[in-house]
């Protein structure tokens, strides 16, 4: 048999904020593919829709599961509540420059149809 002492000695594992985590890494997924369209331009030219489409979607995902993420913080004692607002801050950027890369693509549009 173990005694109290043996099994306080055990270390126990701290509950995780999955949340959180899930923003952080949609986040990071949002900020990749703003990488891949400057690193790859011309694939750009043909997938631009779908590296947008990943951004909006990886925003959306980055701005909930934060939000998820800041209230289990509050509730586990402020685990990963930073990393929680990480990712709201980082999802609403993204959502940003999807806004500004769709305005500039119908801004383009409008512009070469006028000249011609």
């Amino acid at each position: 048999m173990t005694s109290s002492a043996e099994q306080s000695a055990v270390p126990t594992a701290l509950p995780r904020n999955v949340a959180a985590r899930v923003g952080a890494w949609a986040a990071a997924v949002g900020v990749g593919s703003i990488v891949a369209i400057f690193v790859t331009p011309m694939l750009w030219l043909l997938y631009g829709g779908v590296y947008t489409f990943f951004m909006a979607v990886s925003g959306l995902v980055a701005i909930v599961a934060g939000h998820v993420g800041r209230i289990r913080g509050k509730r586990m004692g402020g685990r990963d509540r930073g990393l929680a607002l990480l990712a709201i801050v980082t999802g609403w950027l993204l959502l940003f420059c999807v806004l500004v890369i769709v305005v500039t693509y119908f801004g383009l549009a409008v512009g070469l149809a006028a000249l011609s």
